[in-house]
This record gives C-alpha cells, structure tokens and sequence, in this order.
C-alpha cells in the first residue's frame, strides 16, 4: 500500500510530459474585443492606420491590438490545389482595448474605420466565446482542415484537363465539396452527358 501512495504522490507532482496545453486565449488578456467596420479590401491599411495612431496618440495603455480574422481556403488555380489564407470576415477588423471616450474617439476617427459594431455610443464587446472562434483559438490537432472555396459556380462552362474526357468542354451541374467532385455536362456524340470528374480535373474556360 506504501508503494502504491508513494507512486500516486510521485505522478501528482510530476504529471505526465508531452500533455499539450490549450493555448492561452485572447479572451483574457487585459481589455475586451470589439468589431470595427471598415471598407471591403482597406482592412490591411486600416490596420496600419490605427497602429500608427495608437503609438502617435499614446494610446498603448488603452488600445493594445488590431486583428484580422484569417482562415486558410484550398483553392484550385491551373489545375493545381493552393492553401491560401483569406479574411473570414471581409470588411471587419477585431481591436482590443479598454473602451472610454478617448480610445473610442481614436479608433472611429481612423482613416478608413466607419465605425463600431453594435450600438454607436456603447459598442457591445464580443464573448469569450466569439473570440476564441474568430481567433482560432484551438490545439494544433484539433484545427479544422482548410475549407474548399471554387474559383466556379454551377452553371459555369470549363474544359476538362486530363482523363478520357480531356480537352471536353462542359457546363457545370453540381459541386460535391465533401467529395472534391463535380459533374458537368459533356456533350458526347451530340448529347449532353453528366460525367462525374474530381476538382483538379477541369479548368475555367
């Protein structure tokens, strides 16, 4: 019995090695989150623009950070699959500060900002949970596999590139994303034909 509390006290003081903790989350650190408009294709330069005003107003006490929700998308350009990073929210910026007239007056007077998410005179500061999910705040193996965004839509006439059916034109009928498989439409002896093809197969005409 002696060995046995022995050995529990032993793993109670030194737990097991290799256990990943959770990243520590935005949430909580000092300040809250808010969400800031900006135009569509400026959020980079607002960033910039609100960074640089931050440190010429003084402001690094009461505004500590500017982000731009990104997430990798899987696209296909040439007939070969990218990992490419896009903005989860275009138009949106995510700024962490302590909000008063003064922080307020710093960021909604930034070039390109037109203003806070939720009500103008009180913006509402996002939860813990919104900003764990629009951070990514997740271990490395729990993080989702690269969403597929197409370059085309049903309807869309491409070429198939490889296979029986290569160098075939052919409209688009259906997109299968879980499959990585579309069907398009090949006219095939002067029919229409559905034929089912996977992603890097065909190209945009």
């Amino acid at each position: 019995m002696a060995e046995v509390a022995e050995r529990e006290h032993a793993e109670q003081e030194h737990p097991e090695e290799g256990v990943e903790e959770r990243p520590p989350s935005p949430y909580d650190l000092p300040g809250d989150w808010y969400v800031i408009h900006s135009y569509s294709g400026y959020e980079n330069k607002v960033k910039a623009n609100l960074e640089t005003r931050i440190k010429s107003m003084h402001m690094e006490d009461k505004i500590f950070e500017v982000q731009i929700p990104m997430e990798d998308v899987v696209e296909f350009k040439g007939g070969k699959k990218i990992t490419v990073p896009k903005k989860v929210f275009p138009g949106y910026l995510l700024v962490r500060m302590k909000l008063d007239d003064d922080s307020w007056y710093v960021v909604r007077n930034t070039p390109g900002v037109t203003g806070f998410v939720g009500a103008s005179s009180k913006p509402t500061p996002l939860s813990r949970r919104e900003v764990e999910r629009f951070l990514g705040v997740t271990k490395e193996e729990e993080k989702p596999k690269p969403k597929f965004r197409p370059e085309w839509e049903v309807g869309d006439l491409v070429r198939v590139v490889s296979g029986p059916f290569a160098d075939f034109n052919g409209r688009i009928e259906n997109i299968d994303l879980d499959q990585s498989k579309v069907t398009v439409l090949v006219n095939i002896f002067g029919r229409d034909t559905p034929v089912e093809l996977g992603f890097e197969d065909i190209q945009k005409t």
